[in-house]
This record gives structure tokens, C-alpha cells and sequence, in this order.
């Protein structure tokens, strides 16, 4: 038949790499493309044998959310496996950046799709104040409630938050941020964000803490956002603002801080130039299940866009390894508390994130995106001191 001999070619041909894999078909028919198996790839049917003998990353997350293939072994191993398959098998993938339309209605549905699944569902595997983005290990040994407590504290340390400011939280999450600036930093905070749950219990959490009238969070599109602000930060949100949208997002930043303010954008950024996705594929597999509509701009993109914007960026940090291991942490979270997280969000949901975080650790580790601060004011140059040894007084 066709199919085996085509399967029997793909096997040879793999063979030559000792793939620590065992892929295993409908039928029974088992085959080791290597001398120790650590993954076993179980395949559903003669249809959905094609993702694995023309794999890219895309390929084997599109097939194994969809319930066409499963996979037995450690997560990392999976993730490790995956990749060297889908680098043997094809060329390196290099496809120009995404530039997509962001209307407020698509941006609201994107952000609603990701981050709207259920509170319950997040509080499962993120911290005990549940930020969900990178944070900042002073060690490696530094547990995930450390590294996101350092992380809200360095941002607002670099920004010299001072009490009194008033503060803009754009993309607040569940508000960790705001809370901290008010209670520690003696901060007027703000935080605003487009998802319903986060809304809900950041504003929960507000009066909780006792911090109602120092502290707030509304349920509005940036772009609506009015005011003046002495700070502002922006964590984890820019990713969503869209390529062709960078120096408007920087242009309204500028125009909601005070003079002599200060802005610090938090965001995950491409390492290519030239590509917004890994090497070998699975920037479709991000875009069609995990954010949709999400664009990296590198680092260069979002500093030209920012100066051109009327921002002046006065420090840049890289904390690509940083994110590695936060995703990590997450990773092995998420994977023991599967069978809760499974009866919350279903089947399906689970594999889309159980892969995500997994991969998205992997591509970190790997440089395959990385993750900038950037630091910068507006006008004058009485913001910042002339050394960055304030950062790390404490």
C-alpha cells in the first residue's frame, strides 16, 4: 500500500538521527526511529499519518489538540522530540511577521478567547496572585511566588515609583500590579484591562486589601483610555496591539503620561527579524488556538516605533531566560493539575494549553523569541538618574 511505503521511507530516513521515538499506528504496527525510545507518538488513523510524516511544529500541535495523535512520555522530552523531528524532516521556516487589522471588537474577542477561560482555571497552575507573565529570578532556585513578587517590584523600582504618583496599569490582568503599587509604592494606581473575569476580581480584590479610592480597574480599551499619569506599565499587553499599531499604542502612551514621565513596556518580542514564529513552525498553532491575532515586532521594530513616537527608551533588558523558566514552572503546574484542569476547561483546551506552555518554554530556552523591558520617558531628563545603580539599591 501506498501509505506503508511511504511510512517505511519516513522511518528509514529517521533512523539515521536516533530519535529517542516510537511511533505506534492504528493498526499496531510500531516502529523506533531510534535505540531508546523516551516518547511514543500513537497515531489515530491513515489520515492522520500525514502530520507526522511532513511534521512542523504546527503539524504535530494542530494534530494532537485535534485528538488525531497522542503522545505517552514527559512533557519535555515530548516537546524535545517534536522539535528535532520537525528539524529533520523539514527546512527551517521563515515567514515574514503577521500584520492583521486590530478593530476594539476583535481585540475584545481575542482577549476574552485566552484569558476568559475561567479564573479557577488559571489559579491552578500561576502563582498565588496569579500573574500571568514573566518573572524575575534573582536565582534559579527562586520559587515562582518569589520571581513574580520581584518582577512587579523591579518594574515599579525602575520606573521610581513614589507615593503619591498616579500610575496607568495598561493590560492590569488580575491586578497584582496596581495592588502592589498602591500598598508598597504608595502609588495612586490604575489599572484597566478588556477581560471580564480579570475585571471582576481585580475589583475584588481591591476592597479586599482596603485599597478603594487608591486603587482601581476598569474594563476599557486603551485606545479610550483618558487622563494624565506620572507612570505607566504596560505587562505582557503589547504582544496583542498589532505591528502596524505599534506607534499609535507608543503615540497614545506618550500622549497619557505627563511630562517627565516614565513608561516601562513588558513584552515578548521575535529574535528574528525577519519572522515572527519558531524555526521549523508553530506560529499558526499559537495564532489559530492560543492568541489570536498576536504579533511579535523585534526589538528593533518597538524602539524605532517608540522613538518615533516621542518616547526616549533609556534602558533595555533582555529576560529571555527569565520567561524560560517562569513558562517552566508553569509547565510542571499545569501538568499536575491536569485532571482538574480537564474537568474545567475540557479535553480539547487542556492539550491546547498543556502544549503551549510546554513549547513556549522549550522556544525561549531555545531563543527562539525573547522578552524586553524597555524603560523610557517623555521630554525633559529629570526622570531617571544618570546611573542604573537605583534599580538595585535595595
Amino acid at each position: 500500500m501506498f501509505w506503508e511505503k511511504h511510512f517505511d521511507k519516513f522511518v528509514g530516513r529517521m533512523r539515521d538521527h536516533d530519535l529517542p521515538l516510537r511511533i505506534r499506528l492504528w493498526n499496531g504496527t510500531e516502529a523506533d526511529l531510534g535505540s531508546m525510545p523516551a516518547v511514543v507518538i500513537g497515531v489515530s488513523s491513515m489520515g492522520a499519518l500525514r502530520h507526522v510524516l511532513t511534521p512542523t511544529l504546527d503539524r504535530l500541535g494542530q494534530a494532537y489538540v485535534e485528538g488525531k495523535i497522542d503522545v505517552e512520555g514527559h512533557l519535555t522530552h515530548i516537546i524535545d522530540v517534536a522539535t528535532q523531528l520537525a528539524s529533520h524532516a523539514s527546512t527551517r521556516m521563515r515567514r515574514s511577521p503577521r500584520k492583521a487589522r486590530h478593530t476594539r471588537r476583535m481585540d475584545a474577542e481575542a482577549i476574552a478567547y485566552h484569558y476568559d477561560v475561567s479564573n479557577d482555571f488559571y489559579s491552578l497552575w500561576l502563582d498565588e496572585n496569579m500573574v500571568y507573565s514573566c518573572g524575575y529570578f534573582r536565582t534559579p532556585e527562586d520559587s515562582l511566588e518569589q520571581a513574580q513578587l520581584q518582577k512587579i517590584d523591579h518594574i515599579l523600582t525602575k520606573l521610581r515609583v513614589q507615593p503619591g504618583d498616579r500610575l496607568l496599569d495598561i493590560g492590569c490582568g488580575w491586578g497584582a500590579l496596581i495592588l502592589r503599587a498602591a500598598e508598597k509604592f504608595g502609588a495612586q494606581a490604575t489599572g484597566i484591562t478588556l477581560s471580564q473575569n480579570q475585571y471582576e476580581l481585580a475589583t475584588e480584590r481591591i476592597a479586599a486589601a482596603g485599597l478603594t479610592g487608591r486603587c482601581e480597574v476598569h474594563l476599557i480599551d486603551y485606545r479610550d483610555m483618558h487622563g494624565k499619569f506620572d507612570r505607566i506599565t504596560s505587562v505582557g499587553m503589547f504582544e496583542h496591539v498589532g505591528l502596524q499599531n505599534l506607534r499609535g499604542y507608543f503615540a497614545k502612551l506618550n500622549d497619557l503620561l505627563e511630562d517627565n514621565g516614565a513608561v516601562l513596556n513588558h513584552g515578548i518580542t521575535s529574535s528574528d527579524p525577519n519572522s515572527a514564529e519558531s524555526p521549523y513552525g508553530g506560529g499558526d498553532f499559537i495564532e489559530r488556538y492560543v492568541f489570536p491575532h498576536g504579533e511579535l515586532p523585534h526589538i528593533g521594530l518597538a524602539l524605532q516605533e517608540m522613538s518615533a513616537a516621542g518616547l526616549e527608551a533609556v534602558d533595555v533588558e533582555n529576560l529571555r531566560r527569565h520567561y524560560a523558566m517562569t513558562l517552566q514552572h508553569w509547565a510542571e503546574r499545569f501538568e499536575a493539575a491536569g485532571d482538574q484542569l480537564k474537568l474545567l476547561a475540557g479535553e480539547k483546551r487542556w492539550r491546547i494549553w498543556r502544549i503551549y506552555l510546554a513549547g513556549c518554554a522549550h522556544g525561549f530556552a531555545s531563543n527562539w523569541m525573547a522578552l524586553h523591558q524597555i524603560l523610557a520617558v517623555k521630554g525633559g531628563t529629570g526622570a531617571m538618574p544618570l546611573t542604573r545603580e537605583y534599580m538595585y539599591a535595595h
